[in-house]
């Protein structure tokens, strides 16, 4: 019933908003009482940090399996995050609108634990970034926090845009972040 409720709440988030939906909408749209909703969420804004939670804690869960792949070079890691955080749109595209957008719903002390946990997603890409440079495979010079920020932005923004169903694949739109992400947009003179 936890999941249930989970997923009902991040259908009715993403459709009305946090502040506009209550904890009335939740149950009626499953057909149960608020006891049962109380019964495993004390708040909807604990609610709301359940959600949050699981979703960066899944997302660090992957990242880490990705970086600690040593059968893979850093380009090739760097591919797979990109890759794994558009192919998340098609899976968990709600729970990333809900993410982004109602953070500021959390309240201080849940907000600096989400904050730390994305402080911590962004830490480790930049990591990957400093680890290609060192390795050779990616140009010395350039501004890592920067270029970590600009891959979080062109990705995280996606959820906004990007429909799994469209023209491109996410594999497809991965493969031309990537690309531009190396390469850039300039002629090679």
């Amino acid at each position: 019933m936890k999941e249930r409720i989970t997923e009902q709440s991040i259908r009715l988030f993403e459709k009305k908003g946090f502040s506009e939906t209550s904890i009335q909408d939740i149950v009626d749209s499953l057909g149960v009482t608020k006891g049962t909703f109380y019964y495993y969420f004390s708040s909807k804004e604990e609610l709301l940090m359940d959600i949050h939670r699981g979703y960066i804690d899944e997302l660090l869960v992957q990242l880490e399996r990705i970086f600690n792949d040593t059968s893979m070079n850093y380009k090739e890691k760097l591919f797979e995050i990109v890759y794994m955080l558009l192919s998340d749109i098609k899976s968990r595209g709600s729970a990333a609108k809900i993410f982004y957008r109602e953070l500021s719903n959390l309240n201080e002390e849940h907000s600096a634990l989400i904050i730390a946990k994305r402080d911590q997603f962004r830490l480790n890409i930049e990591a990957l970034i400093k680890a290609g440079i060192a390795n050779g495979e990616f140009r010395t010079g350039i501004n890592a926090p920067i270029i970590t920020f600009g891959i979080l932005g062109i990705t995280n923004w996606s959820y906004q845009w990007f429909n799994p169903n469209g023209t491109c694949t996410d594999r497809e739109v991965a493969e031309i972040f990537v690309e531009m992400i190396l390469k850039g947009i300039q002629v090679n003179e």
